[in-house]
């Protein structure tokens, strides 16, 4: 038993969650489009559950390599890096007409009461998300006003994210999340204004 059938029972699991949902997958499905046998699947993973966790625990250590390497490609500015994240989604939502949901947001919505594992993992995946836009606030510090909770602008983000992905695919109208992010621009924008027309802090 190797590492790559496990690899390989997770990335269809993974596809399979987001397609179908967490509910409406089976042990059937993943062995069906992943061709192992399932005495592979079971020697890694005891049930479903298990599958999940190992899913949630690949979104939470590659969120550097499978979503923000890839949005923030030759984007320096850490205001844009925000909006280049966003826009990423943007286009999931675009390329697959509007049936696009954030992975994590789906299953934490699917699952009422997940058990401790699966909320702490759950839990783990936003954190990383937010924190990783809390240091592009960070960045840009200097156009922020001085008094800004940049955690909590942050878990705002991703609350605006999240609500405009779901309202997008709920109505099938891509204009549902562009709408939310411009206000989200413009709330950026109001801040920095702000911050311009603060005075210069003693030295």
């Amino acid at each position: 038993m190797n590492s790559d059938t496990r690899t390989r029972i997770l990335m269809t699991a993974m596809e399979l969650f987001w397609e179908k949902g967490f509910g409406s997958t089976s042990i059937a499905d993943i062995l069906s489009r992943s061709q192992v046998h399932s005495g592979s699947l079971y020697h890694f993973f005891p049930g479903k559950q298990d599958v999940l966790v190992g899913v949630l625990e690949l979104y939470r250590d590659g969120i550097e390599e499978w979503l923000l390497k890839p949005n923030w490609d030759g984007v320096d500015d850490p205001i844009e890096r925000i909006f280049a994240l966003l826009n990423g989604y943007r286009i999931q939502l675009i390329t697959t007409d509007c049936t696009y949901g954030c992975p994590i947001g789906n299953i934490a919505l699917e699952i009422h009461e997940p058990d401790p594992q699966v909320r702490e993992l759950l839990a783990a995946n936003f954190t990383n998300w937010s924190r990783a836009v809390e240091r592009c606030l960070d960045a840009a510090e200097d156009r922020l006003p001085r008094d800004t909770d940049r955690a909590a602008l942050a878990e705002y983000i991703l609350t605006v994210m999240e609500g405009a992905v779901m309202q997008a695919r709920t109505y099938r109208e891509l204009g549902y999340f562009d709408r939310n992010i411009a206000m989200l621009r413009e709330h950026l924008g109001l801040l920095e204004s702000k911050a311009r027309a603060e005075p210069v802090a003693a030295v």
